[in-house]
């Protein structure tokens, strides 16, 4: 059993979603301008980077500049978000131009606060934005209720990652943790508008369960594409405030709790099947954190 499409009858409800996800989003609207420390930036050819420059911990460079390598592929998550869609309700069209829009600063900011505060060398930063970009990025989750269960998830994870971040990069630099929390503002309300399609899709018909559980059990970050990521994130989980523990308390928990997958009833074996799998994966991970938190 496959849902191809999202269902037509909601589309009365993914309009409001989009409207108030509009009217909020033009409340907290930014430019990245506002939010950079201008005073302190020197034209590389007459003061040439030099290693000695760096201001912040070695772990926490990492983490923004992972960040930004995973916001510069904004062009191929659209490419895939509209070709997912294509066909699909208007309504989500109009969202993903609005939500491209908003994203479209976030690599900006992050790029432009590491060459200005000189964190990070920029050749190699330019070498790796590069490199990144060419490679590309196309999820493993062709169906529309998967890119909306998908983007529920990293829409969440990268807020909780941002916030997370800005809490340790406080104390080194106040105009980092801003801009960071910044962020996490826009991707609260992105979280937000596709998480209740979700929520939606499965309060009309429960057995839609089978391909959110798809996405649920095999997730992984758009970043997972990046050199070194694997190490980047060991890193990060330990030194930066982001890593399986927070992964599961701050985003797994949440979704699983939100969508109800516990109270679901749904017909289809298929379904009653994903659904025992998503439960006993955050099951697994429970067991996990638990013995974690023990230690």
């Amino acid at each position: 059993m496959e849902f191809r499409d999202l269902d037509p009858k909601l589309e009365p409800k993914l309009t409001e979603l989009y409207r108030l996800h509009k009217e909020r989003a033009s409340n907290i609207d930014w430019g990245y301008h506002d939010f950079l420390p201008w005073d302190k930036a020197q034209d590389f050819r007459r003061v040439p980077w030099d290693e000695s420059q760096v201001t912040l911990p070695p772990a926490l460079v990492t983490a923004v500049e992972t960040a930004l390598l995973t916001e510069v592929n904004l062009p191929w998550f659209t490419s895939y978000l509209h070709s997912t869609f294509k066909g699909s309700l208007s309504v989500i069209i109009d969202f993903i131009h609005t939500w491209t829009a908003e994203e479209d600063q976030h690599s900006n900011l992050l790029e432009t606060y590491l060459l200005i505060t000189r964190n990070v060398d920029p050749n190699r930063l330019h070498q790796l934005r590069k490199m990144v970009v060419e490679g590309g990025f196309e999820p493993d989750f062709s169906t529309p209720i998967e890119s909306m269960a998908y983007t529920t998830l990293q829409e969440l994870a990268t807020m909780v990652f941002y916030n997370n971040v800005a809490k340790v990069a406080g104390p080194y630099d106040k105009d980092l943790a801003t801009l960071l929390r910044r962020l996490a503002k826009d991707e609260t309300l992105h979280y937000a508008f596709y998480r209740d399609v979700v929520k939606a899709h499965l309060e009309l018909d429960p057995n839609y369960i089978t391909e959110v559980a798809n996405v649920v059990i095999n997730f992984q970050m758009p970043g997972a594409v990046m050199p070194d990521f694997e190490d980047r994130m060991s890193i990060i989980a330990k030194e930066a405030n982001y890593g399986p523990l927070q992964y599961f308390d701050q985003v797994l928990d949440v979704v699983v709790d939100y969508w109800e997958i516990r109270d679901l009833q749904p017909t289809h074996p298929e379904a009653i099947e994903a659904k025992e799998q998503i439960l006993k994966y955050h099951g697994r991970l429970l067991r996990v954190k638990e013995r974690f938190s023990r230690k």
